[in-house]
């Protein structure tokens, strides 16, 4: 055995143990547990998927909001009743055209 294979045998021994324990943390930092990074990534994505829902719901209610406040109006109440449930006077006839 010569010098050189000497030196690397012994500097293995010497930091052998702490790489390792390093490949070991990083292992179970990376993949094991509920705070590994994969987790992260899954929780940062369905935090980002709920923030759309919320925006969603947000400008729904923003728009039912506006409804209300113009069915406040007697005159607004009685087109939307004709334009969404087809209410008609009596002496009226309501034709429905679908376009396609």
């Amino acid at each position: 055995m010569n010098f050189s294979q000497f030196w690397e045998n012994i500097k293995f021994k010497k930091w052998g143990k702490y790489a390792i324990t390093l490949l070991v943390f990083l292992v179970v930092f990376l993949f094991i547990g509920e705070q590994s990074l994969i987790q992260f990534v899954r929780r940062g994505r369905e935090i980002r998927h709920l923030e759309q829902q919320r925006e969603m719901y947000r400008q729904g209610s923003e728009k039912a909001q506006r409804e209300i406040q113009t069915l406040h109006h007697p005159d607004s109440l009685e087109q939307y009743a004709r334009e969404h449930y087809y209410m008609h006077n009596t002496n009226e006839d309501i034709y429905l055209v679908e376009e396609e």
